[in-house]
């Protein structure tokens, strides 16, 4: 068994069971940043590299969905551009999660989802695996399986991709948090 060098205490991941992967928007695809113009248009920066990482993890066999927030167009835009669902202005996370998954035939121990910030908890401590950027909240860092080397908008899906590429199908060891 590998080692992840995560966090504290033991938690075992089996990659060949992850069948969909959910990124949060803003914090993991996004830098947690937004840019206003004069005119109060909005603008995010998105890491070219994610947008790789998403094709290689279909390459894959994963499915992935953006869950997200925020009721910004960019969300849905960007989705459509990496070719991958998304559902943006979920009130509830683990709500529309649970409903996405019911409907796909998806159990919860097949999921894992990134998320940063405090209103990603619930649904982090649903699925089965979670992760995040290192720049996440620290309720956040605390139940990771996962913590990526990179903060969000900088990698984190990329990096994602390479542990899944060379752990996939094995149990590996990962030391969860909290």
């Amino acid at each position: 068994m590998k080692n992840l060098n995560t966090g504290q205490g033991d938690y075992k991941m089996d990659f060949s069971k992850i069948k969909l992967l959910v990124y949060d928007c803003d914090g993991v695809l996004t830098d947690n940043r937004v840019i206003v113009d004069e005119c109060g248009k909005e603008s995010v920066c998105f890491h070219r590299g994610d947008g790789l990482g998403i094709q290689k993890i279909r390459e894959l066999g994963i499915e992935q969905l953006i869950l997200s927030t925020e009721q910004n167009p960019v969300v849905k835009c960007r989705a459509e551009k990496l070719g991958i669902p998304a559902i943006f202005g979920a009130k509830d996370k683990k709500l529309q999660l649970k409903s996405y998954c019911t409907a796909r035939g998806i159990s919860p121990q097949n999921v894992m989802f990134l998320g940063n910030d405090l209103n990603d908890l619930s649904v982090m401590q649903w699925v089965g695996n979670c992760g995040c950027p290192k720049d996440a909240e620290i309720e956040v860092l605390q139940i990771s399986h996962w913590v990526s080397t990179k903060n969000g908008g900088y990698g984190v899906i990329r990096e994602l991709y390479r542990m899944l590429q060379q752990n996939r199908g094995e149990v590996c060891t990962a030391l969860k948090k909290g």
